[in-house]
């Protein structure tokens, strides 16, 4: 019976040491990482101001009433967590910035799109993309989770590989 609140005072302290790291740690981070795509900034940009079904991380979306004059719509996660998002900024061609719009999460933040056209991404007729993530964990295990075990990137490195599957072909990740 002793070796049981061992391992229980020794899982405690380990969780109370993860979340005093996790509070000493930043709420905001911001994380990016560029790849490049056979495909004009025009289709690109259509098919990330389009409906996310091409991604493998998506089970389900739908949209929402405008708030503001500012488009809306949700997206269910392979996990059925179900997370409100709203347009802030749209250039076609060019830009894209998303703002999770859903209250009470752990987390927050915005992803901004930058396309550049071929001369900058290299092939004729392709582009290169940025993805820029301003992001807050709030809440301090969370925060401590996502600093030393899934890191900041994986989101956006797995947002990029779906864009590559979608257009056809594999994507050399850049920082």
């Amino acid at each position: 019976m002793t070796w049981l609140w061992w391992c229980v005072g020794g899982a405690a302290a380990v969780a109370g040491a993860a979340a005093a790291v996790g509070a000493m740690l930043p709420v905001r981070h911001r994380a990016t990482r560029r790849a490049r795509f056979c495909a004009s900034p025009e289709a690109l940009y259509a098919v990330l101001a389009g409906p996310p079904d091409w991604r493998t991380g998506v089970q389900d979306f739908g949209v929402l009433p405008e708030d503001g004059g500012r488009q809306r719509w949700w997206e269910r996660d392979s996990h059925g967590h179900k997370v409100t998002f709203e347009l802030v900024e749209a250039r076609p061609g060019e830009r894209l910035r998303v703002r999770i719009a859903e209250p009470g999460l752990p987390f927050g933040g915005t992803w901004t799109f930058e396309i550049a056209p071929a001369g900058a991404a290299g092939p004729a007729g392709g582009s290169a993309l940025r993805i820029t993530e301003d992001g807050e964990i709030y809440n301090v295990m969370f925060r401590f989770l996502a600093r030393f075990v899934f890191g900041y990137y994986g989101s956006i490195e797995t947002y990029l590989r779906d864009l590559g599957v979608k257009f056809g072909h594999t994507v050399e990740i850049e920082a």
